[in-house]
């Protein structure tokens, strides 16, 4: 199925609702999937708010702050990319939600290295150098451009082009000791991120970036990772999406190492060099050309509005979800109800800001 390119209106109504509070990829995702149009999801936005328990609606940005910020990010010389549009990322529109937009300068890519912010002058040499081997070898490098390895990998791809997947706006330079490595990134490279133009780095947005960064990639290789790290988490959304997961021993005897080592007992690819990773990724098949990416997974399906018991099972799920994430599926069979009937009301839920709607089909309580 292919949808129309959506108007100009439509495209700021786009933009507001990505932007609204309490609106996530998957809180969007269900609001474009129910009500087929941005501004039709605008209108139901206070409805479904009070319905999940909230007094007043979500913050909605005006049209006018839409505009603003794609004065901004056209002052830039970046680009806003909606997932609906049919040169969206292919890497990242197969994701279940693709990110509903996203701010570009330059090209899109296909590999991650990721690893310790402190890391040993061995770790950032060995970094750079593969990560220069494999920019010549053709492959676009992606980072987060933080300190230690991720400064390291984009150094030594920037040669060859390399990626930086920021938590904040694409002008927003993080950490500042990396303001020259950012100005050679948007004049050689490319920077993208889903927050808007002048955002700053928050916490809560390192997972949501980690998420980008693996699902533009074809492997993510790990060097240098303590073992509550967020590289480890990048290397757990990128088993998810189904990428290669590769990681660079170390020494037992160094924290920094163990969370690499850990990926290895798991079954990561071991690298000691390039080839190991050329050997693996030259072996996959190609990015499917079947035309996804141009919007087909956010076409309108007709969910109904829960009946008059809706209220008692909002109660249900309430009782049912906690801070540990509980799958849709889950929550469907111990309230009794279809799974159609179960989203509608998590939806309303996360608008009131009750419940977050995570990745994988799975709600958190708040």
């Amino acid at each position: 199925m292919t949808i129309a390119a959506l108007t100009s209106a439509q495209r700021l109504d786009w933009l507001r609702l990505a932007r609204t509070e309490s609106v996530g990829p998957v809180t969007f995702a269900h609001l474009i999937e129910r009500y087929g149009e941005p501004d039709r999801a605008l209108a139901a936005l206070p409805h479904l708010a009070r319905r999940g328990g909230r007094a007043l609606a979500p913050r909605v940005p005006s049209v006018q702050e839409a505009r603003a910020e794609l004065d901004a990010g056209e002052a830039l010389g970046a680009r806003l990319l909606l997932a609906r549009d049919a040169d969206f990322p292919l890497p990242l529109a197969v994701l279940d939600p693709p990110p509903p937009v996203l701010w570009a300068l330059g090209d899109r890519s296909l590999l991650a290295i990721v690893g310790a912010r402190i890391a040993s002058a061995a770790g950032r040499r060995f970094a750079r150098d593969l990560a220069e081997a494999l920019g010549a070898a053709g492959w676009v490098v992606v980072s987060g451009m933080a300190r230690g390895i991720d400064s390291a990998a984009h150094q030594g791809a920037l040669a060859h082009g390399s990626v930086a997947v920021l938590a904040g706006g694409v002008d927003d330079v993080y950490p500042p000791e990396n303001a020259d490595l950012h100005r050679d990134l948007g004049a050689r490279g490319c920077i993208v991120s889903e927050r808007s133009i002048g955002a700053g780095v928050r916490a809560a947005d390192f997972p949501r970036r980690n998420r980008i960064i693996s699902g533009l990639s074809r492997g993510v290789i790990v060097v240098e990772a303590e073992l509550r790290s967020g590289s480890l988490i990048t290397a757990r959304l990128a088993g998810e999406q189904g990428r290669e997961v590769f990681a660079v021993p170390g020494s037992p005897l160094d924290p920094r190492s163990r969370g690499a080592n850990d990926l290895l007992r798991q079954g990561a690819t071991l690298v000691e060099e390039a080839e190991d990773v050329l050997r693996v990724l030259n072996t996959l098949p190609g990015l499917r050309e079947d035309g996804r990416g141009t919007g087909d997974d956010f076409g309108h399906h007709a969910v109904p509005d829960l009946d008059e018991g809706s209220e008692t099972l909002r109660i249900m799920l309430e009782s049912l979800v906690s801070p540990t994430p509980v799958s849709v599926n889950a929550l469907a069979r111990e309230a009794s109800a279809p799974v159609s009937a179960v989203l509608a009301a998590l939806m309303e839920m996360a608008l009131a800001g009750r419940v977050e709607l995570a990745p994988g089909n799975l709600v958190i309580g708040l």
